[in-house]
């Protein structure tokens, strides 16, 4: 029935497009607010140590902004609809770490890492423009997943030809120029396996055999992933790289739970983790001794060897108590080599404190819940799981490092996403990034199935 004077066509007239807003605006003040933020910490690095703002503060934010503006500018012409937290995200992030290594630096003059990590960082930066530019819809990966798991496979096994570094065969160095492989791995793996279990999550979910509460799938189903997860995983145990075994194994968890829904994987998933790291230990000293550091981290002191570099990790942590030092003004270089690295994390807590150490996990958790909730967004069953495993990643890995330095877990020696040392690191994670923005893109298109304008 209608209104007096209405007519019957105006009466059944669609409802109008709903006009989703791009957010694009609160991206770029996010953006100007991390730049500020990381040119404001650089500052105060200068300032504690010499009195005075460095000479190149000016030029070190007109880069990190240029940087951040460029890929501000491609997600606003690709991605539009993108969630707008994860770039600035990490933007602040990545700038927080290169202050963090510059300030370790000036401990370190023979060893300046803070100018190599830019150049990186600006690799990465420009790996996450490519990405966003080209890749139009990230369910083209999924034509190519069995071309990553070969590629990831290659990757792997590459370092095995070159000489071990600190005890792991993971580094690929020739003529001064060094680059973890594994880093780029763990992202095809990824993929991969989103592909494969949105292919399959149906027979995985509820074909094969009961055993107590839980469903095995089917070996002709299960077999060809769990291979592919038991090379990957073998491979990275003989190179001794058993931090990225560790999250290799919670990623094909996780992914394996979202895809079937069943939580009994979980308890298996973990069940398997104590088991295995239980055997490695019993064979492999390296990990045998950080399981002892961990059981008892004061143990060289009370031995007269002096503190390890757990026990100067938690000593860091407790001098920063609430407010922190200050930055500049902490001595977490004593813990040894792998203070920009490993450890970079106890500079954070003992110049930041609890207070800083408390943001900066809350940057990573929104991070990971931004991908989680692209993921949910989405109703197609590759797009899920792929952002699910990306977020998952940086989960991961923040939990292990995180657990390791703080004594919560053993250590496994892994870099802190963004944070850390690693040209390897920050390219791969720039890259995650820039597939969660992609994903974030292709779920605020529809609304209530239609395709937004």
């Amino acid at each position: 029935m209608t209104k007096p004077g209405t007519t019957l066509a105006a009466a059944k007239a669609p409802a109008p497009a709903v006009r989703l807003p791009r957010r694009r605006g609160i991206e770029l003040s996010l953006i100007v607010v991390a730049v500020g933020l990381s040119v404001y910490g650089y500052c105060a690095v200068g300032v504690a140590r010499t009195g005075s703002v460095p000479p190149g503060a000016a030029v070190y934010g007109a880069g990190l902004g240029v940087l951040a503006l460029c890929a501000h500018l491609a997600v606003r012409i690709r991605a539009p609809y993108a969630d707008p937290l994860p770039l600035p995200i990490a933007v602040l992030l990545n700038g927080l770490g290169l202050v963090l290594i510059y300030r370790l630096d000036l401990d370190t003059p023979g060893d300046r890492a803070a100018p190599a990590q830019l150049v990186w960082s600006t690799l990465g930066v420009g790996l996450f423009i490519v990405v966003v530019l080209l890749l139009r819809d990230h369910r083209m990966l999924q034509r190519y997943s069995y071309v990553c798991v070969v590629a990831a496979l290659g990757l792997l096994g590459l370092p095995i030809l070159f000489p071990a570094v600190n005890g792991a065969r993971i580094w690929i160095r020739i003529s001064g120029f060094s680059i973890q492989p594994g880093e780029f791995a763990k992202v095809l793996l990824a993929v991969f396996f989103a592909a494969y279990l949105a292919d399959n999550r149906n027979a995985l979910a509820y074909a094969g055999r009961r055993v107590w509460r839980l469903r095995f799938p089917t070996g002709r189903v299960l077999g060809p992933i769990v291979t592919i997860w038991l090379l990957s995983v073998g491979v990275l145990v003989l190179e001794r790289d058993l931090g990225t075994s560790l999250l290799f194994f919670g990623l094909f968890v996780v992914l394996l739970y979202v895809a079937t829904g069943r939580t009994g994987w979980i308890a298996v998933g973990l069940l398997l983790a104590v088991a295995g790291s239980f055997a490695v230990s019993r064979f492999e000293p390296h990990v045998g001794g950080r399981i002892e550091d961990w059981l008892d981290p004061f143990g060289t002191i009370e031995a007269g060897l002096g503190p390890n570099q757990l026990s100067q990790s938690l000593f860091a942590f407790a001098a920063g108590g609430f407010l922190g030092t200050g930055l500049g003004l902490g001595h977490s270089t004593l813990i040894g080599f792998a203070t920009k690295s490993d450890f970079i994390l106890a500079t954070a807590g003992e110049e930041l404190g609890l207070a800083g150490l408390g943001a900066i996990f809350l940057l990573y958790a929104l991070l990971v819940e931004r991908g989680y909730r692209a993921g949910l967004a989405l109703r197609e069953p590759f797009g899920r799981l792929l952002a699910v495993g990306l977020a998952s990643i940086v989960a991961l890995q923040v939990f292990v490092i995180a657990g390791g330095v703080t004594g919560l877990i053993p250590l496994t020696g892994m870099a802190m996403p963004f944070l850390a040392q690693g040209g390897s690191s920050v390219v791969t994670n720039w890259a995650i990034v820039a597939l969660l923005i992609r994903v974030s893109h292709s779920a605020r298109r529809h609304y209530d199935g239609q395709e937004a304008p």
